[in-house]
């Protein structure tokens, strides 16, 4: 998958030392992502992995001849895709960025894409956007994201169910694009494996009473309730009126409802409960939570480290063009997520940038084992959840 350099090594160097003598010595990034929203428990940590890459980069003092790199907040609210498009406007057009980490939300990521980023040639690496949808986008090879479509999800999520003798499911789902196309995802395949989807239905967020769709839900029956909506909105609802009424207890949820509020809220309510979330068991993973440990941020948190990998692979892609335009450096992004070249992990972004300035290959391998498979996607590989003892607790990968 690697598009091979086709300068020479001599010619590199020499337009290298040239960008050098010319460069500014700023790089902004901007990190759009629901600070406010359905998901505000999951940003912190998102925005907090990105920035470790960025200040690492920085530090270093290799990057483009010694730039400094800098984050620039913005809120995507994750759900509002008319305030998540303005504040990306602004980080283009205002705040002066040369890369977007984010957005985080499928269907605000979409909005982003069509409305910011295609028409202002903006690369963008979100950390979170599932949907299958958007590997159909539009993009100008500008968006990549370092989380696997939900078209895996679904069927992960599924053959786990049917694997513990779950035949039978009531289905709930945020009214948006991450949502339906995870619903769907997921009962294609459930159905394919031998069960049965006893009912379908969306759910909005931001009501105060769930009543209604945990009735309809709890009359089509089933041996359980698979909620695919946000941790901090109606997916929380729908769980809480389902235990308040008896209708459910046994729980499966995707990532949008992997966070620490979820057991936080209902502790061993909800024990034995399946999850599934991007995550791979692998040395970079076990290198990234020591690292956040140690800065004091929360490194297993759910797309921390696709945040990490997001903003590094941007940065490693400027180095590896000699330029901090969205133009000249889109291409590069595959070179550096995929074989060959030396393998990167978290804490070895100042070693690959080396590695490039010298000519070589660079295999990033970050956090999540990343892997780019066309459009500009991850492999994917899942963590599966329970809550035991009332804690999250990972059981598995797929």
């Amino acid at each position: 998958m690697k598009k091979f350099l086709t300068a020479t090594a001599a010619g590199a160097l020499m337009a290298g030392s040239a960008f050098a003598a010319s460069h500014s010595n700023e790089i902004k990034m901007g990190i759009i992502l629901g600070f406010t929203g359905p998901i505000e428990s999951l940003t912190p940590a998102m925005a907090a992995g990105a920035e470790m890459a960025i200040t690492e980069v920085s530090e270093s003092g290799k990057l483009l001849g010694g730039a400094t790199v800098s984050a620039v907040r913005a809120d995507s609210t994750c759900v509002d895709s008319a305030a998540a498009t303005a504040a990306a406007e602004r980080l283009i057009t205002s705040d002066g960025i040369s890369a977007m980490m984010g957005p985080d939300c499928s269907g605000v990521t979409g909005a982003v894409l069509a409305n910011v980023s295609v028409p202002n040639g903006m690369v963008m690496i979100s950390p979170s956007a599932t949907s299958p949808a958007l590997s159909a986008a539009e993009d100008n090879g500008l968006f990549f994201r370092t989380a696997p479509s939900d078209a895996r999800q679904g069927a992960v999520l599924a053959g786990i169910m049917i694997e513990k003798g779950i035949t039978s499911a009531a289905v709930t789902y945020t009214n948006n694009d991450y949502g339906k196309g995870f619903a769907d995802a997921f009962q294609a395949a459930y159905e394919a494996a031998g069960g049965s989807v006893t009912l379908s239905a969306p759910h909005e967020d931001g009501k105060a009473d769930y009543s209604a769709e945990v009735g309809a839900l709890a009359s089509a029956g089933g041996d359980a309730l698979v909620v695919l909506g946000y941790v901090d909105q109606g997916g929380a609802g729908v769980i809480q009126g389902a235990l308040d009424t008896g209708a459910f207890d046994m729980f499966a949820m995707g990532d949008g409802m992997i966070g620490d509020s979820l057991v936080e809220r209902f502790g061993d309510d909800i024990a034995g409960m399946i999850g599934t979330a991007p995550g791979s068991d692998n040395a970079g993973a076990a290198m990234f939570a020591e690292m956040a440990t140690a800065a004091g941020i929360d490194g297993t948190s759910v797309y921390a480290g696709e945040s990490y990998d997001a903003a590094a692979l941007m940065l490693l892609a400027m180095a590896a063009a000699g330029s901090k335009e969205p133009g000249d450096y889109q291409s590069k992004i595959f070179d550096i997520a995929n074989a060959p070249g030396e393998q990167i992990l978290p804490g070895e972004l100042g070693k690959a940038i080396d590695i490039l300035a010298a000519g070589g290959d660079v295999d990033y391998q970050g956090a999540t084992g990343v892997e780019l498979v066309e459009p500009g996607e991850a492999a994917g590989s899942y963590a599966e959840f329970t809550v035991e003892g009332g804690a999250l607790t990972v059981v598995g990968y797929r």
